[in-house]
């Protein structure tokens, strides 16, 4: 593949082997689809010519299938390879820094997982420090719940602190108020575009033709309140004020080099959940805590894949539609330094990050901004994947 005409830092992430997707406005103008390549923004309903990439969000191109997404991305390869097109190109890429950037998919549902070993027996052994670090169901089956899909709000919004009951071992009743233990969690999401037919089960060996592409995720979550709330039904109030992601979604094609083999299952999942080809993804993400990096979570240390993932989600027969968000649930490693939230970092309180200054974090402080990076490897190149931030305002 030819490198890009347009002048692009090799370490910039966002060459010509990535464009992403996102949704963006222009100064004074409507929002539209467009691919960021380097530091700028390819209008793609200029570009192309076809109204479909003029509409507010990305779900009728989405829909359209993977033939057509193939299709796109070789012409939006060729516009940008080929010096022959830079007259007509070049009057429809913006800078980066003088557009909006939105929320890129309309999202229809969301489903968050659990499916980090490391995260699910870290919690497991803060919790149950008697038993067993994992329940019995999670080698057998990818453990998620439903989340609340009107909540789910591109990088940069901010983040209210939630206002709900709590309990603390120590009282002998609920209270009401603004959540005490506010946490993070790193998390890599999945974006559906081809639906699936009500009734239907997807496969493994079907996930690339139904996701269109991967996004970075914080699940933000209020651990006081699902401490309280979550028997016997699980997550609700403490995880549905807010889920921020990332304002770019790389697609699957671009990740062909990333791809890696999941860890080894044991015991060998039921046949409906088998892999004959592992979507294992080779991801590098770094927590930000007001401009310090104080985690490394690996994605490729996932106990179960994204294919996995979306074959248990609908072997029920759940449909899928376009814009359906899935997520992976908290992303870490074996390391202390690889753990995706804040209740792992700080061992639920006991052990508080360090942060400059000599400040220490145990939860989210109002005023705290967090960031979550990733990159993946390309062909010859880095795959970024940009940034999910959000800033913690007081509760209202």
């Amino acid at each position: 593949m030819s490198e890009t005409w347009l002048s692009i830092p090799a370490e910039s992430g966002f060459g010509v082997r990535n464009l992403p997707y996102g949704v963006f406005s222009p100064p004074e103008s409507s929002p539209r689809v467009g691919v960021r390549i380097g530091d700028h923004v390819l209008d793609l309903a200029a570009a192309l010519g076809d109204p479909v990439f003029a509409r507010p969000n990305l779900n009728e191109f989405m829909a359209t299938g993977q033939a057509c997404w193939r299709r796109v991305r070789a012409e939006v390869t060729e516009l940008l390879t080929d010096e022959a097109h830079r007259g007509t190109v070049e009057p429809a890429l913006y800078p980066l820094d003088e557009v909006e950037l939105h929320l890129p998919y309309a999202v229809a549902d969301y489903v968050d997982f659990y499916a980090s070993e490391h995260h699910a027996s870290n919690i497991g052994r803060m919790f149950r420090p008697d038993a067993a670090p994992l329940l019995p169901n999670w080698k057998h089956l990818p453990v998620g719940y439903h989340g609340r899909a009107g909540t789910v709000v591109v990088s940069g919004t901010p983040i209210v602190r939630p206002n709900g009951q709590r309990k603390p071992p120590a009282e002998d009743t609920p209270s009401f108020g603004p959540s005490r233990r506010l946490d993070i969690e790193a998390e890599v999401g999945f974006v559906v575009g081809t639906p699936s037919p009500l009734g239907t089960s997807v496969p493994p060996t079907d996930f690339a033709r139904h996701v269109f592409g991967v996004c970075l995720v914080n699940d933000w979550s209020a651990r006081d309140i699902q401490a309280w709330e979550y028997v016997p039904l699980g997550p609700f109030l403490g995880k549905s004020f807010a889920t921020s992601v990332s304002p770019w979604v790389v697609p699957l094609d671009a990740l062909d080099a990333a791809r890696v083999p999941t860890p080894v299952q044991d015991p060998e999942p039921l046949p409906y959940l088998r892999e004959t080809d592992p979507w294992g993804l080779d991801l590098s993400m770094t927590v930000e805590l007001n401009g310090r990096p104080i985690a490394h979570p690996p994605f490729s240390s996932m106990y179960w894949s994204p294919a996995q993932m979306l074959a248990h989600l609908t072997v029920n027969g759940a449909s899928l539609r376009s814009g359906d968000l899935y997520a992976s649930g908290t992303v870490s490693g074996p390391e202390r330094e690889q753990r995706g939230s804040l209740i792992e970092l700080s061992w639920n309180g006991a052990e508080p990050v360090e942060l400059d200054g000599g400040d220490h974090r145990s939860f989210l402080a109002d005023g705290d901004t967090v960031t979550i990076r990733a990159t993946a490897p390309g062909d010859g190149c880095t795959i970024s994947f940009g940034e999910v931030t959000g800033t913690i305002h007081p509760a209202s």
